[in-house]
């Protein structure tokens, strides 16, 4: 059965050649000692699995502007190893069903403890990245936990009713886009836009984002990463007479 790590190596191989500079590839290696002045990132899990993610990152990766030309690297890096996490909680639950979510991100100093370690390669350098991986089942901790419930009787529920004549439209395909962000701009600065620039939006990286049918917003959720597209974990949704009431601005 596919691990959480093996889930973030692969989300980290996607998001790591398509979101820095150059287009770097990580590759897995043997542990090296990591030079003075290291930093890093944990992310902790909750659900089926427990535990924590931690990355540590070679210095001198932030003398390289991977993450964008005059952005803060260590913040970039942090913002891009949590989409990292959180794409690879989405690919776990595409292979195997097991639901988790990452409930904290927090910075990380040095530590001694290795589970296996990655060279990042551009064309001009290589840095070394190492992981430990503490995370664990939770399954058999809830089971434990769960104080035994006396057999209750299935009681039928009934559907929400439908005024007559929706029916008819509920098989009528809609086109539906995720929104991250938005930014004003004066023309005179998009038209100055070429391939490098970076167009920083109203919304940080780890804010829910939109699913917008017509003009409306219906629902929100977390972005992740499944079998190699982009796809979105709902977790707010419109209630279903604001959800019709986009259908309106379609005809």
């Amino acid at each position: 059965m596919k691990t959480y790590l093996e889930c973030w190596t692969a989300a980290a191989k996607s998001l790591f050649s398509q979101a820095l500079a150059g287009e770097p590839e990580l590759t897995e290696s043997l542990p090296k000692p990591m030079p003075a002045g290291v930093f890093g990132f944990s992310a902790t899990l909750a659900g089926d699995l427990t535990g924590s993610l931690s990355v540590l990152l070679d210095a001198s990766l932030l003398d390289s502007p991977l993450v964008g030309e005059g952005m803060d690297q260590k913040t970039g890096w942090g913002e891009l190893l949590r989409e990292v996490a959180d794409a690879a909680a989405g690919e776990l639950l595409a292979a195997t069903g097991s639901k988790c979510r990452v409930t904290g991100f927090d910075e990380l100093g040095a530590q001694s403890k290795v589970s296996c370690a990655f060279q990042l390669q551009s064309s001009e350098r290589t840095w070394s990245i190492l992981v430990l991986d503490e995370v664990r089942s939770g399954k058999s901790e809830k089971i434990a936990s769960r104080p035994s419930a006396p057999a209750q009787q299935a009681v039928p529920v009934s559907p929400p009713s439908i005024n007559p004549g929706i029916e008819l439209l509920l098989d009528i395909e809609l086109e539906a886009s995720l929104r991250f962000g938005c930014r004003e701009m004066p023309l005179g600065q998009i038209l100055d836009l070429g391939p490098g620039d970076v167009v920083q939006l109203d919304r940080h990286v780890a804010d829910p984002v939109d699913l917008v049918v017509g003009d409306k917003i219906v629902a929100r959720g977390e972005v992740v990463l499944v079998n190699g597209n982009f796809g979105l974990r709902v977790t707010e949704v419109a209630a279903p007479r604001k959800r019709l009431e986009s259908i309106r601005c379609l005809f």
